[in-house]
């Protein structure tokens, strides 16, 4: 579904990636894992169509199609949805109204039937209904904010979710329920790319349905199972680095 072919991209005139390639079939999940500054980011945010990340070689294709030119719209509307890492607040545009424009554009719903669906799911999430009522993550904690991301993406299904590190500033509680929510959604078909530095998020993921990839200085240099999780967990970065000669 997802072919990510030589990727080559700079920020900011700085190379960041040099030379990714990465496959993502229908369903499937798969976990990128690295150090600071290893170009994690820089690839979801790239696959996502953000206009300050610069292609400067290599290409992305999605179900067939050449992507890499498109804008992150016309990537949405294909079914590819990145939840941010640091989800931007919105003053003046409420989450209700938001999620309704979304449901509209992308699913066809009308806003009534649109309007209870998002109160149904939010629960699920912990959110009140007077809580949708608020600005777009004003004055929202890290973990209220990782949510709102997650209830995007439980309302819209989309074929590729692309996670950038849903577990940084996250308390205990709401990494529980952000996990089975994102194994909720995978066994419903969609496809995970998932950013993170730690294995904790994926205490709720069955780790034998899962590839792991290892970046370092913007390539990925080891793919492997969810035993590579356990390894990083317990040793680090260095032991997998040194076993490779990155």
């Amino acid at each position: 579904m997802l072919k990510v072919e030589n990727l080559h991209v700079n920020v900011e005139n700085k190379e960041i990636l040099r030379g990714v390639d990465l496959e993502i079939n229908p369903g499937e999940f798969h976990v990128v894992m690295g150090p600071n500054g290893s170009g994690k980011s820089t690839l979801a945010l790239t696959i996502a169509g953000h206009p300050k990340y610069e292609v400067r070689n290599g290409r992305i294709l999605f179900e067939g199609e050449d992507i890499t030119e498109l804008g992150p719209d016309e990537r949405a509307k294909r079914g590819i949805l990145l939840a941010f890492q640091v989800p931007p607040e919105v003053e003046g545009v409420k989450i209700i109204e938001f999620l309704q424009q979304v449901l509209v554009e992308l699913k066809g719903l009308d806003p009534v039937e649109a309007y209870d669906l998002i109160v149904e799911k939010a629960k699920e999430l912990w959110f009140k209904e007077e809580d949708l009522h608020r600005y777009v993550n004003v004055g929202f904690s890290g973990g209220e904010r990782k949510r709102l991301e997650l209830l995007q993406a439980v309302l819209i299904e989309p074929k590729l979710l692309i996670l950038d590190e849903p577990d940084s500033g996250v308390d205990v509680d709401s990494l529980s329920v952000i996990s089975r929510k994102i194994e909720e959604l995978h066994r419903k078909g969609t496809a995970i790319l998932l950013i993170t530095h730690y294995g904790r998020i994926l205490e709720h993921i069955d780790r034998d349905r899962i590839t792991v990839h290892v970046m370092k200085d913007g390539r990925i240099v080891r793919t492997g199972g969810g035993e590579l999780v356990d390894r990083i967990d317990r040793e680090g970065f260095a032991g997998v680095f040194e076993e490779v000669g990155a």
